[in-house]
């Protein structure tokens, strides 16, 4: 625990500690490590807007309606979709992306996994024996990237479903706040 906090304290060792483990899981893991961090400035982008800008877009969406005054017409009811649809847009804006890094992780950990396992068979045809010192370093570059891979997919499944849901709560009150006469 002493050393967590240490590492806390001072960046120069958590850097070296994330330099380690970038390199006991090899190229692959640096591709996983980018993949995350895209991932998640894109969340936090999300969770940025549903904070500030949905607010104000929703608001002038309902008092474009408002200022409307037939609400009945074919033409009206074109235009609050349209509305709508804005809405939904500006709220789903940047999900697809999410969703595909999302589902990228896990096969970027099974690349990782595959050029470890070349790494040890590489080791077995070179030494011509099954030492297991020798394919240690394999063995973690098959199975840290896999690892990583699982942990942001994982987590980014746990985002996705918060973002969805605040997209269509956010939609279903837009919808409400323009009725139909």
């Amino acid at each position: 625990m002493g050393d967590f906090l240490l590492k806390l304290i001072r960046p120069d060792l958590a850097f070296s500690s994330i330099r380690d483990f970038l390199e006991l899981g090899g190229d692959v893991l640096l591709a996983l490590m980018l993949a995350t961090f895209v991932m998640w400035i894109l969340i936090i982008e999300r969770y940025w807007h549903f904070a500030t800008a949905h607010k104000t877009i929703a608001s002038s969406t309902i008092d474009a309606w408002n200022k409307r005054s037939d609400h009945d017409s074919w033409y009206a009811r074109r235009i609050r979709e349209r509305l709508i649809s804005e809405v939904r847009q500006s709220s789903q804006r940047g999900l697809i992306y999410i969703k595909t890094l999302v589902a990228a992780a896990p096969l970027l950990g099974l690349l990782g996994t595959v050029t470890g396992m070349v790494e040890v068979f590489d080791v077995m045809a070179i030494t011509g024996s099954s030492n297991a010192r020798a394919m240690a370093a394999g063995i973690s570059k098959a199975t840290l990237p896999t690892m990583a891979g699982m942990v942001t997919s994982l987590s980014g499944i746990f985002f996705i479903a918060q973002i969805e849901s605040k997209t269509r709560k956010a939609i279903a009150n837009v919808e409400d706040e323009l009725p139909l006469s």
